[in-house]
């Protein structure tokens, strides 16, 4: 069976079918799927039964294990975290402000995959936010504005102790582990350039952007608050809706991501894996 790529029709993403992700991949088809990722930025593979092995295969043919340095993993597999929600939770969504994921780290995972196992009936769609797209769309003086920003990133304000997932395991089903280590700082261009395409996106938001270099608070948060206008404008996303057995990758150099609600009352679980990056 040939290998099928039909574009989302949003800014970005794209389904792919013609393949069984649960073999091994020729390194010629990992070249042409790669390609595909990067252009896409978001990659669909419906209908695929994967194990967890399976899973661990099919990210290590992109690249190294990415680090994820808040999340516990499932049993056997230590670089599988389960993204995870339980019908009788009332804790709030995790993960559903626009990111890009770990971008705090020294040298953040070049992508991210999601295999689901779980799927409510409705609901659970996740965000994606084309950042190749938000830098273009920028005004000329923005523009340049971005170019020379330095950003102040951390993962205090979700993983730190008293951040967003510091004080609500309670309840909680997904293993979060919060940390001081969450409150220290990385640095990174706020425009990045793709080593890959040579395309230029905005890096990260205000979920783990905590300030710019040479800007005091009040001039960060202004800032951000007019970048991230362009960041998230409905024009440049896409829902991505789930079925099971579904795998996605995604980009988060080109990227920015959310997770939705709307599924109260059922399960939901996928197992996640990163990719590393070779450098920032």
């Amino acid at each position: 069976m040939p290998l099928t790529v039909t574009p989302s029709g949003s800014s970005c993403g794209a389904f792919v079918t013609g393949v069984d992700l649960s073999q091994s991949l020729s390194s010629d088809l990992v070249a042409e799927l790669r390609q595909t990722w990067v252009t896409h930025k978001v990659l669909a593979f419906p209908e695929q039964k994967m194990t967890d092995t399976d899973l661990e295969r099919f990210t290590l043919q992109f690249g190294e294990f990415g680090e994820d340095p808040f999340f516990g993993h499932i049993d056997g597999h230590e670089n599988i975290a389960a993204i995870q929600r339980n019908a009788d939770e009332t804790t709030p969504i995790f993960a559903e402000s626009l990111h890009s994921d770990w971008s705090f780290l020294d040298v953040p995972p070049a992508g991210t995959v999601l295999y689901s196992l779980v799927i409510p009936p409705h609901g659970g769609n996740t965000l994606y936010a084309d950042q190749v797209a938000a830098y273009e769309r920028l005004p000329d003086a923005l523009r340049d504005k971005a170019d020379t920003l330095t950003a102040i990133h951390s993962a205090e304000l979700g993983y730190s102790p008293h951040g967003v997932y510091g004080d609500d395991d309670e309840g909680r089903s997904m293993k979060i582990l919060p940390s001081e280590k969450a409150l220290e700082k990385n640095q990174h261009p706020f425009v990045r350039t793709h080593r890959e395409t040579g395309k230029k996106a905005l890096y990260s938001s205000p979920a783990y952007i905590v300030g710019f270099e040479g800007y005091d608070k009040a001039e960060s948060d202004a800032l951000m608050l007019e970048f991230y206008g362009y960041q998230s404008a409905p024009e440049i996303m896409y829902s991505h809706p789930w079925q099971k057995d579904m795998l996605v990758m995604w980009d988060n150099r080109s990227l920015l991501h959310a997770a939705t609600g709307g599924y109260d009352g059922y399960d939901r679980l996928l197992h996640r894996t990163t990719i590393a990056d070779t450098s920032f």
